[in-house]
């Protein structure tokens, strides 16, 4: 999972480790001088994959893409299954156009 600094608490990232999921999120800057503060009781420094989280904008490139519609931008339709598929047309259209 990628994320920015925002995901970096404590309770994400047990819940990351629970599920096994490897998390690419950096840690902020007061979390790592409090750690360092702490001197060998404050852990470990986050493992981070800088090459990956480089990538983590990907996602947030591809909602824009489909928010490019300006009925899922605001979300006019009334019903879930309406608007589910006005994501799914759209998803396939930029998919079409890309490839």
């Amino acid at each position: 999972m990628r994320g920015d600094k925002a995901y970096s608490s404590k309770a994400i990232r047990a819940m990351l480790r629970r599920r096994d999921i490897t998390a690419v999120i950096p840690e902020p800057d007061d979390q790592g001088r409090n750690r360092a503060r702490r001197g060998s009781r404050g852990g470990r420094p986050v493992a981070l994959d800088v090459a990956d989280y480089k990538n983590r904008n990907v996602v947030e490139r591809g909602f824009n893409q489909i928010k490019q519609w300006r009925a899922l931008a605001t979300r006019y339709d009334k019903h879930a299954l309406i608007f589910r598929g006005g994501v799914v047309l759209r998803a396939i259209l930029v998919w079409l156009t890309i490839t």
